[in-house]
Formats: structure tokens, sequence, C-alpha cells
């Protein structure tokens, strides 16, 4: 157990001069959203697992992001050491709207007794749509505004590595290695030009750990580094405590971008629901209303045990 706890204070120090930055949607409940971003956690769960997370940034901004991912797995095979399943993200920012649906698979390998090495694939496409009617022109008749974005489509394909004990988790992945062309307003100022943009590389780091203070309660803290190309990195530190394995609260950091304060239940043994609101620190607070999270899963338990000793992340 000390190693582990090392192993986290140490994950979590590589974040201390981190800055906030986005190209890829982000989440406050990210411990609770990890398929989205790597696929080796797949499966390891031990059940056939839904989720569903909804995200409302910067409410009464005009253009702010709407978010919206659902996820499905199960491991898979006789030795339930692979994992399969799918992930959807859309994603809407100011007259954009982006869809992303990947199939997601891992397979894993038993380090000792009670920890696992996970390997994870993802791939799928990418749709965007771009309605340039939905800006607001200086010149309606402009010519390069004139024609939309609709449905582009483009491949998708990434990897991530997974490690868990029963108390510690470790992930480290790229949710998509291919850097096609995409949505860039650099490439407008040519008319002859289609407006399209680079998709960067993104780097996700994620750890965390289960203490047991006593009985009934517990503390879990976590921490989720993003690093994109060309751009600062962002820092996430949260720290949730569960009672009596039903009641979940707490709060997290962003590093330079937002205060963060998250409730969660466990309605029943397949039933948990997150709430997250967000306070930013930045300029953008004074033209909005914070932004929020609420999200659902659903576990559908394969086996006795996995009631009996229930995982928390």
């Amino acid at each position: 157990m000390k190693n582990n706890f090392i192993a986290f204070i140490i994950l979590a120090l590589l974040g201390v001069y981190c800055l906030n930055a986005q190209q890829d949607p982000q989440y406050t409940q990210y411990m609770y959203n990890t398929q989205v971003v790597n696929p080796g956690y797949v499966g390891n769960t031990d059940a056939l697992s839904f989720g569903l997370l909804l995200r409302t940034q910067w409410v009464g901004f005009e253009g702010a992001p709407q978010t919206g991912t659902f996820t499905i797995s199960s491991p898979i095979g006789l030795l339930k050491n692979m994992g399969l399943g799918l992930s959807i993200v859309n994603d809407e920012i100011g007259a954009s709207v982006e869809t992303n649906v990947n199939a997601d698979f891992s397979y894993s390998i038993k380090t000792s007794e009670t920890s696992e090495l996970s390997f994870g694939l993802k791939a799928g496409f990418d749709i965007l749509d771009v309605d340039f009617t939905r800006l607001n022109l200086l010149d309606l008749n402009d010519p390069r505004f004139q024609n939309n974005i609709d449905n582009k489509l483009q491949p998708q394909i990434g990897a991530g590595l997974y490690y868990n004990t029963n108390k510690f988790y470790a992930g480290l992945s790229v949710p998509n290695f291919l850097t096609t062309l995409h949505y860039d307003p650099a490439s407008i100022v040519n008319s002859d030009v289609e407006a399209t943009a680079a998709e960067r590389l993104h780097y996700f780091l994620i750890a965390g750990y289960v203490f047991d203070l006593s009985d009934n309660l517990k503390f879990k803290p976590a921490t989720l580094v993003k690093a994109v190309s060309g751009s600062p990195l962002q820092w996430d530190l949260s720290g949730n405590f569960l009672f009596r394995e039903k009641f979940t609260i707490g709060a997290s950091y962003r590093w330079s971008a937002a205060i963060n304060a998250m409730v969660g239940f466990q309605v029943s043994n397949p039933i948990f629901i997150g709430f997250s609101y967000d306070y930013q620190t930045t300029d953008i607070e004074l033209y909005s209303d914070g932004s929020y999270e609420v999200m659902l899963r659903y576990n559908i338990f394969e086996k006795p045990e996995s009631v009996l000793t229930p995982r928390f992340f």
C-alpha cells in the first residue's frame, strides 16, 4: 500500500506546473468517465456497464461547449481477461458539432493476486458539422463563410495503458493518434481553401487511490493531467469522501481555471448517479454562471463477489 500511495503522489506532482487548455472536451467527473479517454479501462468493472454524462459548460455564455458521452463495456473471453466496449462523444461549441464514435478493446495481464495491467485500443470515426449561419458575421455575404462543413468524416485510432489494484489505479493514454485536418479559422483567410483544422494529439494521465479511514468512511483522491500538443497542460486534482459506500461528496481544483464541487449517490448496487458544479476562477466567470455535469452509471454484475467487494473507481 505504501508503494501505491507514493506512486499516486508522484503522479499528482507531475501536474504542479500545469495550466489550462482545451481542445477535446473536459470533464470534472473524469474518475467516472475513464473509458472515453482510456480504452484500457474497458471491462475493468467485471460487469456489463453503461455510462451517461451530460456537461453544460459556462452557462449563459453564447456558443459555450455542450457535451454528452455514452459508454458501454463488458469483460469478454473465457478468462474474462479481455474487454469490449463502445464510446460515443457529442460535443457542440459555437457553430460546430462534433461526434466521435469508437469501439474500445482491452487485454489484461495479472501482475499479482490483486493487481493487473491492461492494454487498450480505440478505433472509430469522427463526424464534424459547422454551420456558419450561426455566427454573428459583419458581412453576411462574405464568400469565405458561404459553404458549411457537412458530415466531414475522419478516422480515429487511439491506445491506452491502465494499471489497477483493489485500492490504486493509474492510466496513460492517447485517444487519437491521427493528426488529420479538421477545422482551422486561419484557413478561411483564403476563400479558395476549405475551412479545416489539424486535430492535435491529446495525452491523458490519470491516477487515484482509495483510503479506508474507518469501516464506514473512505477517502478517494484522484488526479488528471491532460497535455495537448502546442498548448499548456491541464491539471485536475480532486478528493471525494465516501460514506457507508452510498453517499459521495468532494471537491476538485483545475489549475488556473476552476474550483469544483461534486456529489454522488449509489442508488442501488447497479446504479450510481453524480452531479458537479464548476466555479470558474478566470474572467469568464464574469460572463457565465459556471458549468454543470450530471452522470449516470449502471452496472449489471455478472459475479456475486463484485457485489460483496465492490470497486470504487
